[in-house]
């Protein structure tokens, strides 16, 4: 069973990140947090069960906007919105461009969202070898796009 993520916004109404349902009650409980949003009959003790919470107080994040997102798998899900970069139908794996046989990294420009199809029919071979184009340009997502 997985936990209930819930978004945590900036008290300025930001999005920060999301966290998992027993991180959101031990904010409630330190009062550092209120709820913004819950789920309509449920709940977590004294607390209604949160969907989104609020910070109290503001915090800088001036540090997280200073560098660009660390790669992730979750992320390029996400940056492509679930969609193959090559052909538009619902994605389901990560496919590297540059091949990872062939010298290719795990990093944002060179890797996109692929269904099984076109990842089978392009597999460890360059674009040009087989014939693909993308139909995307893949690029390093803001932090707003990995949050939300």
């Amino acid at each position: 069973m997985t936990m209930a993520r819930v978004l945590v916004l900036n008290a300025s109404y930001e999005p920060l990140q999301r966290v998992d349902l027993r991180h959101a009650i031990r904010m409630l409980v330190r009062g550092v947090a209120v709820i913004e949003e819950a789920v309509d009959g449920r709940s977590f003790g004294a607390f209604p069960e949160p969907k989104v919470l609020r910070l109290v107080r503001y915090v800088a994040m001036r540090w997280r906007y200073s560098r660009r997102p660390g790669w992730s798998k979750a992320g390029v899900y996400k940056r492509d919105r679930g969609r193959c970069g090559y052909c538009g139908r619902p994605g389901d794996s990560i496919d590297h461009i540059v091949p990872v046989s062939r010298g290719g990294e795990s990093t944002w420009e060179n890797t996109v969202l692929a269904c099984t199809r076109c990842n089978h029919r392009k597999a460890d071979v360059l674009l040009h070898e087989c014939g693909m184009r993308l139909a995307v340009a893949p690029s390093v997502p803001t932090w707003e796009q990995l949050t939300v």
